[in-house]
């Protein structure tokens, strides 16, 4: 068992101000895999002092030396990259082999990204005699979840500091470890002292003296809607800028010319990859009514074909959920979706046969789910897929926009033509089309309660910088 009994202020591992420490726990087995230093105020004040100190220069810096600072960290987590996500495996339970591509390879490339960004991104510019020109916004506060620990404070971190931001992050206390490694990697290629800062603790005490803070410019949170509430009020009595990347209830359209063979089961995985841990998963699988039958039985064929286990087993597709927490409120849902009438096609609320030990739920389908279900409208983030059965394509725009969420979305059409059409009719911030790849590119973030503000691509930077005009402006 690992014990990180230090916080990363100023350049330097030091004793947190607390004394209080918290187990990290190994969702598989409930066993204890390491133990981290809760940290409290007095820690977020030491280490906003040393971001605001670590500005003045760090803002200043060319745009190829920060280039450069991230084009190593990537680097460096590339070398690192097994052990990230065998890391991440076992404190939130993604199964290593997924975890090592997407834990730990989304990060590596969200960094090189960056890089390639900056460079070609224009922070000055004339129009006519006055000169635009865009600087970091300051010290940025940064709080990030458990479900995709590290490629979440990538998405924070890596435009701060190609901005030329300096910052303090409080990762999750259920997933911290991956974050200990980013500090030990920011040390390790020379990011200057007071740049990059880390304290882990508990969201009312770090969280709260993060968002708080008086000399924190900047607020970034990807969590659920009611902690971007909380967050957007904080920041507000400072009038700090706030970004928020929230909660989900995606819809996976299925128009009637759709490959149902090939769609169906792609939709099925993409629920449930990362046990349905993902903000952005397609949760909601709109099918038209006369082929309802047809989805569920392929529906239900791949979701048993699905194995379930520990995260260190290569034959694993779905994992456990974080905690025992989550595990409660999933099987809750699944018995309120019982309750209110929909049709249970496979799983249900009762333990995983042969698993006592472990957050483990069964892989859950719903059909005939009507948009007015708590299932069908609330973010349930477990393995819940639920099939709504539709009319006519503009009843399944209607339905897919009957959310409180905005996140992300896929349409599946033999023609790629009418997909586009019904996507740009989707108010959501990201659309797939007959299940294209994730681009780690694109701007990333939602429309309505799924948050404001953009993650990734030069749109991401953005987010991280002020603007400033100067009048009456000649070059010499």
């Amino acid at each position: 068992m690992k014990t990180y009994n230090s916080v990363y202020i100023d350049g330097k591992w030091v004793k947190s101000d607390s004394n209080e420490t918290f187990a990290v726990i190994n969702p598989c087995n409930e066993s204890v895999v390491a133990t981290v230093a809760m940290g409290n105020a007095v820690d977020v004040d030491n280490a906003v002092k040393a971001a605001r100190k670590a500005f003045a220069s760090w803002s200043q810096t060319t745009v190829v030396e920060r280039a450069d600072i991230l084009s190593k960290i990537s680097d460096a987590l590339a070398d690192r990259q097994d052990e990230i996500g065998d890391t991440i495996a076992l404190e939130m339970g993604m199964p290593s082999t997924w975890a090592r591509m997407i834990q730990a390879g989304l990060p590596i490339s969200t960094f090189a990204s960056f890089s390639e960004i900056v460079k070609d991104y224009s922070f000055e510019y004339a129009q006519g005699t006055t000169q635009i020109i865009k600087e970091s916004i300051g010290v940025c506060g940064f709080i990030t979840p458990w479900n995709y620990p590290l490629h979440q404070i990538a998405g924070k971190v890596a435009p701060a500091l190609a901005a030329g931001c300096t910052m303090v992050l409080k990762p999750s206390r259920l997933a911290p470890l991956n974050a200990f490694i980013l500090a030990e990697i920011m040390e390790q290629v020379g990011v200057p002292p007071g740049v990059f800062n880390l304290v882990c603790g508990s969201g009312s005490v770090v969280g709260n003296a993060i968002t708080t803070h008086a000399d924190v410019d900047m607020l970034s949170l990807t969590g659920s809607t009611a902690s971007g509430i909380r967050v957007a009020q904080a920041g507000a009595l400072t009038i700090k800028r706030v970004t928020l990347e929230l909660g989900g209830k995606s819809a996976n359209i299925l128009l009637d010319d759709a490959d149902f063979e090939f769609a169906v089961p792609e939709g099925v995985n993409n629920c449930f990859l990362n046990s349905g841990q993902t903000c952005s998963s397609l949760t909601r699988m709109l099918v038209p009514a006369e082929r309802q039958s047809e989805v569920i039985e392929l529906a239900r064929t791949e979701a048993e074909s699905l194995v379930i286990g520990d995260a260190f087993d290569d034959e694993v597709f779905i994992g456990p959920l974080v905690d025992a927490g989550q595990q409660r409120s999933v099987r809750e849902y699944i018995q309120k979706g019982i309750h209110e009438g929909a049709t249970l096609v496979t799983g249900g609320p009762e333990p995983v046969d042969g698993m006592e030990k472990g957050f483990y739920v069964k892989p859950t389908i719903f059909a005939d789910v009507r948009s007015d279900m708590t299932i069908a409208r609330e973010e349930i983030f477990g393995p819940v897929l639920c099939i709504m059965p539709y009319q006519t394509e503009a009843e399944a725009i209607q339905i897919a926009n009957d959310s409180p969420y905005g996140l992300s979305g896929s349409v599946w059409s033999a023609d790629p033509e009418r997909a586009i059409q019904v996507a740009k009719q989707i108010r959501t911030g990201q659309v797939f089309i007959n299940g294209a790849g994730f681009d780690v590119h694109a701007p990333f973030g939602g429309y309505k309660q799924s948050g404001n503000g953009r993650e990734r691509s030069k749109y991401g930077l953005e987010e991280f910088l002020e603007i400033k005009a100067i009048m009456g402006y000649y070059p010499i």
